[in-house]
């Protein structure tokens, strides 16, 4: 991938899904708190800081690990035969203990128990659509990107996710990580445990198709042509 050991792109997983989680946690629990029982204004708030906060870890951690912080992301590169089989099982796994701490962390900030399974219900098949249609965005985000413009990365995604917040039934987790974490805070941004299965069936789902998609769609016609060329 680049210059950086395992270890220290494993740290860089681990530390920017923590601090995602905790954004994402932390802003929606202080939204929750200032916005008088508005849930328009708390989502509002929830997703201005994880677009920000987003944008900004992926500038941070993009040249180390690729800031994937998302099990889905990892799939991807993995099918696209950039990640090993083994080196993308230990991204997911820090991704998902990164997630937990970082939910812990953001409790701790605003004297919330540490883990509490989440009563929020987030289920059925528009919400499921959701997740897919937001896992499929968020990833075509970043083909498309790293494929005609890379440094722009950092800034699409995170405006994708604030869009997504608005746009999808399931106000786009897109991550399986980040849903797993979010089974466990009762909170403005919790997922009841039960419900958060689904949720990540539609976000491999959505991340198996968008990755085959954009393989074709983003082939360059000087690529094709030599295929082309070469066929008999």
């Amino acid at each position: 991938m680049n210059g950086f050991n395992l270890t220290r792109r494993l740290f860089a997983e681990w530390l920017g899904t923590a601090f995602l989680l905790a954004i994402v946690v932390g802003s929606g629990i202080m939204g929750e708190r200032l916005s008088g029982g508005n849930d328009a204004i708390a989502l509002l708030g929830n997703t201005l800081a994880t677009g920000a906060g987003l944008c900004v870890l992926i500038l941070i951690f993009g040249p180390i690990s690729g800031a994937h912080f998302n099990p889905a992301v990892t799939l991807c590169f993995a099918l696209r035969g950039q990640l090993g089989v083994g080196e993308a099982a230990s991204y997911v796994a820090v991704q998902i203990v990164g997630g937990l701490f970082g939910a812990v962390v953001a409790h701790v900030m605003f004297t919330e128990p540490l883990l509490a399974a989440a009563t929020t219900s987030r289920f059925g098949l528009g919400q499921w659509i959701g997740e897919f249609v937001a896992t499929f965005g968020l990833i075509a985000t970043i083909l498309g990107c790293l494929s005609w413009r890379p440094s722009a990365v950092p800034y699409a995604v995170g405006l994708f996710i604030m869009a997504g917040y608005w746009f999808t039934s399931s106000t786009s987790f897109a991550n399986p990580a980040v849903t797993i974490a979010r089974s466990f805070t009762d909170t403005f941004s919790g997922i009841q445990p039960g419900h958060a299965p689904a949720f990540i069936v539609a976000q491999i789902l959505g991340a198996i198709v968008v990755t085959y998609v954009f393989a074709w769609l983003c082939q360059r016609p000087q690529d094709i042509a030599r295929e082309d060329g070469a066929a008999p």
